[in-house]
């Protein structure tokens, strides 16, 4: 497959890159510093910013499905990374393809994540860790998820909690309905195999997804 990936350079974004690559797909990388980039010798690099409409158009062509690792860098500041970025890459992939678009996103981003979360529990992460330490990062999932949902894109969110970079443990916990009870952490290669697994499975078309250990 030929896959377009949206923030290649961050660190999920370079694993999903990796397991591309592995995966004998053909890869292009929208990248601010493509000298930066690991890969630039063995991807086709598009140099910009997912704030450009015409680097996205470049980035989608000739694309199968998309992969979308963007995301704040900075929990104490508002960014404004997918409130700008997702409806520019919506819209042109709504216009121009391609369909398949599955996201990086986080648990935070529904009403609904942390139901089957102890009473306890619940209270301090919505009321400390959502509302306090992660605040601008969850207003940003929000919104993608928004973005996703009412876009006519067959479209996927996998919902992490904290991410890791410890390794993949290869097994994990998933749930369309809410975040797993007790699910805290889980590692970048466990959701990036998670993503990867997505391409090919249509079980979460037009869905969000928690995934934890």
């Amino acid at each position: 497959m030929n896959i377009a990936i949206f923030g290649a350079s961050g660190a999920t974004g370079k694993l999903l890159t990796e397991r591309c690559l592995a995966a004998g797909h053909a890869v292009t990388a929208l990248v601010r510093t493509p000298e930066n980039f690991p890969y630039s010798a063995r991807v086709r690099v598009v140099k910009g910013s997912a704030f450009d409409s015409s680097a996205i158009a470049e980035t989608l062509t000739g694309a199968d499905a998309v992969f979308s690792a963007l995301g704040a860098k900075s929990p104490f500041k508002n960014e404004d990374v997918l409130p700008r970025a997702v409806p520019l890459i919506v819209a042109a992939m709504q216009v121009h393809g391609p369909r398949r678009i599955i996201a990086l996103g986080s648990a935070g981003a529904l009403p609904t994540s942390l139901d089957k979360q102890p009473a306890y529990r619940r209270w301090i992460v919505q009321k400390i860790v959502y509302n306090v330490f992660l605040k601008y990062p969850v207003l940003e999932q929000i919104s993608q998820y928004k973005t996703l949902s009412a876009s006519t894109l067959d479209w996927t969110m996998v919902m992490p909690p904290m991410l890791s970079n410890a390794p993949a443990h290869g097994h994990y916990r998933i749930d369309g309905e809410a975040l797993p009870k007790n699910g805290s952490m889980i590692s970048r290669s466990d959701v990036a195999d998670f993503m990867m697994q997505q391409l090919t499975n249509e079980q979460w078309l037009g869905k969000g997804v928690y995934i934890t250990w």
